[in-house]
């Protein structure tokens, strides 16, 4: 992808400073948008993904959030219009898992910070766009994307249950928000991405499973971010309610 010499707007990625939220953010960059990018705990990996972003010649910015905690979110908005402007374009991304077993060896504390963080993180932040977004209530309008996983589909049994389950939850938001705020001038996009070369997985899962997609390897996060960007854009301006699958046919 070459660079995009005209500026398309702030794209805000929560969850950007490693796997697919660090290659989103970078490709954003690459496409013409200044990029915030949120994170938990990993600073120096934000920081890194924010010198990336710069180098491109965008302007760039991190904030530590929990997307978990609604004033975090809000404050997390905030920052990132304060100092890049009105935000079009939200990478809902942030997400969890946890260890990998079976659901009757699931206790409360698991599920409810699986939960907690990948689905009502996920409604707190599109609810916080929406806000800021819709032209019902003086925004200009924009782009929600939310990133899923194939599990939701697949179910990841004797593994992650819950953080398919969780997923799932997430597709279902992304129809129904999607016809909400239509006429608001908000599209709401979803990707599934299925096995894909990041540290999300447990050590050895990659080199044990990577080989099962039809296409016979894992993806990369570089290939989910590009179809980020697309959705982000005007090329797909058509689209809204609609999921994605990147996932090598799995």
């Amino acid at each position: 992808m070459t660079k995009h010499e005209d500026r398309r707007g702030t794209a805000l990625v929560t969850g950007g400073s490693r796997g697919i939220g660090a290659a989103a953010a970078v490709a954003l960059a690459t496409d013409g948008w200044d990029v915030g990018v949120s994170y938990r705990t990993r600073s120096d990996e934000a920081d890194q993904v924010v010198a990336t972003c710069e180098k491109l010649g965008r302007r760039a910015y991190a904030v530590q959030a929990d997307v978990a905690e609604p004033d975090q979110i809000e404050r997390l908005f905030d920052a990132v219009t304060a100092e890049l402007g009105t935000i079009g374009a939200v990478v809902n991304n942030a997400g969890i898992v946890t260890p990998s077993g079976r659901v009757a060896d699931y206790d409360l504390a698991r599920l409810e910070r699986v939960f907690r963080i990948n689905t009502i993180g996920a409604f707190l932040v599109a609810g916080a766009a929406v806000r800021r977004m819709s032209t019902a209530s003086g925004g200009s309008g924009g782009v929600i994307i939310n990133v899923s996983s194939r599990g939701a589909v697949l179910g990841s049994a004797n593994e992650y249950v819950d953080y398919a389950s969780s997923k799932a939850a997430v597709d279902t938001m992304t129809i129904g928000l999607a016809n909400e705020v239509a006429k608001e001038g908000i599209r709401v996009l979803g990707i599934r991405p299925g096995l894909i070369e990041t540290d999300i997985h447990e050590e050895g899962r990659l080199e044990r499973i990577g080989g099962t997609p039809p296409l016979g390897r894992p993806g990369k996060a570089d290939e989910v971010a590009e179809l980020i960007v697309f959705l982000a854009s005007e090329r797909s301006s058509y689209m809204t309610g609609s999921m994605v699958d990147v996932a090598g046919g799995r």
